[in-house]
């Protein structure tokens, strides 16, 4: 027997596959016909080669066998809260996340009956408080040496979202001091930017730019030795651009350890996805699992740690059992039964994905280093240059969904208008603006498909 079949073969390069493309094209302009131009700047072509790399790209970091199932919890009662996670856990769990809404719940009944030294829990609080997160941590001490809950503290995420510091610069920055020197956690939130329309480049850069803020102003606050063993998380939103949206987690590990390494820092992080909300509709809601499961599965190939599902009626419907039991078992059916978890790095060596992955890093990278010449991210917000940005960003996609070059099925093409929803709205699934005093002109989350869904809603 040969040692392999390929030996017997001529290698074709990628000149010869393009001159065999424009034979067919008969005529036709091969980059007006086949190149795909994106919102990022990026040309997608229609094929890529092995010999369009000077060097084969290094194996990634991701450990796609470990990703874990997670589920979301809003804590408005610690007592039901903790039970829906025991629920959870039972039906295939294998973290949760605890949105907490106020300081005064109780973490002894939130935690009871749950393993945390084998449960990751994730606690994102509504607020900032020093001395919730230190009777947090003591409890988790008294029951374990050493336990998988991470804290996620994000000031400038708090700030981009609602235009308002907790209390103000300053104290917002001496409590999460202190709270980094004690959980030696750091959390950095892109959702926001997804959610509201930017685009990927811009994500990544943003993302960037924001944990470049806290290193920054940590490197002198942190001992070396902790710099050494921080454990960071970005917390992401996952679209619908099916492989971007993998390029998009691989390029964030690739600029997160370029940028930890000038500090110091561990240069491995952790990654939290979720699906995003801006393609998700109210009419013909059937198609948002469609949605949810492919941008799961971008978030699994592109090596996110941990997934939570976002409820295919959770625009228009209160947390309810059906919605989470679909929602967790869309997860279930891609790790157990789709086999999601049997290969640690899918992407690699994939040139389509690959060389993404490079031009994501590297438009993102120029844009950070932008951002960082004219101030920072602290400064460009308060300026309003983000925010002008990523609100330029969405109107081009607002555009496109307005005239079908953005599709989402059953809303702007071949809508079923036998649906109604009028009666089935138990939540307002649209943008609220409230009248307020803010610092700056905070970032707002906004749906692709709200104005046509009031337009039908108006005429049931």
């Amino acid at each position: 027997m040969s040692k392999s079949l390929f030996n017997d073969f001529e290698g074709v390069p990628s000149k010869a596959w393009k001159q065999k493309i424009q034979v067919d094209l008969k005529g036709a302009d091969y980059n007006d016909t086949l190149i795909w131009k994106t919102n990022e700047g990026i040309d997608v072509k229609p094929f890529y080669h092995a010999d369009e790399f000077k060097t084969l790209p290094e194996v990634s970091k991701s450990k796609a066998t470990q990703w874990k199932i997670c589920q979301s919890i809003e804590v408005t009662d610690a007592k039901d809260a903790n039970l829906k996670a025991i629920e959870a856990i039972k039906h295939g769990v294998e973290s949760i996340l605890y949105q907490i809404k106020s300081e005064t719940i109780s973490i002894k009944y939130l935690f009871q009956n749950i393993d945390i030294a084998s449960i990751p829990i994730e606690i994102k609080c509504d607020f900032l408080s020093e001395d919730f997160t230190k009777k947090l941590d003591a409890f988790i001490e008294s029951k374990v040496k050493q336990s998988l809950t991470y804290s996620h503290t994000d000031i400038i995420h708090n700030l981009a979202k609602t235009g308002n510091w907790h209390t103000n610069l300053k104290e917002d920055h001496t409590i999460f001091e202190t709270l980094i020197k004690k959980t030696n956690q750091l959390s950095i939130d892109l959702s926001l930017y997804q959610n509201a329309g930017a685009t990927i480049v811009q994500q990544l850069a943003y993302g960037l730019a924001h944990a470049n803020e806290y290193l920054n102003h940590l490197d002198t606050v942190i001992a070396n030795e902790a710099k050494q063993s921080l454990q960071v998380t970005f917390n992401v939103s996952i679209g619908s651009n099916y492989f971007f949206e993998i390029s998009k987690l691989r390029a964030l590990r690739q600029l997160w350890a370029t940028l930890a390494s000038e500090y110091g820092v561990n240069t491995d992080c952790r990654i939290i996805a979720t699906p995003s909300k801006r393609n998700k509709t109210i009419y013909d809601y059937n198609v948002n699992m469609l949605r949810t499961t492919t941008e799961c599965m971008s978030a699994v190939i592109g090596g996110a740690n941990t997934i939570y599902n976002l409820p295919y009626d959770s625009l228009y419907h209160k947390a309810n059992k059906f919605g989470n039991r679909i929602s967790r078992n869309q997860l279930l059916v891609l790790k157990h039964e789709s086999y999601f978890d049997k290969v640690n790095n899918p992407a690699d060596g994939t040139y389509y994905i690959e060389s993404l992955t490079d031009q994501l890093s590297e438009k993102a990278l120029q844009l950070f280093k932008n951002i960082e010449a004219n101030g920072g991210i602290l400064k460009q917000l308060k300026e309003g240059t983000i925010q002008r940005k990523i609100k330029d960003s969405a109107a081009k996609d607002q555009a496109n969904f307005d005239t079908e070059k953005l599709v989402l099925l059953g809303s702007n093409k071949h809508p079923n208008f036998a649906d109604k929803m009028k009666n089935n709205l138990k939540v307002s699934p649209f943008l609220k603006i409230k009248k307020r005093k803010t610092l700056i002109e905070p970032i707002i989350e906004k749906r692709l498909s709200e104005k046509l869904e009031i337009n039908r809603l108006n005429k049931e």
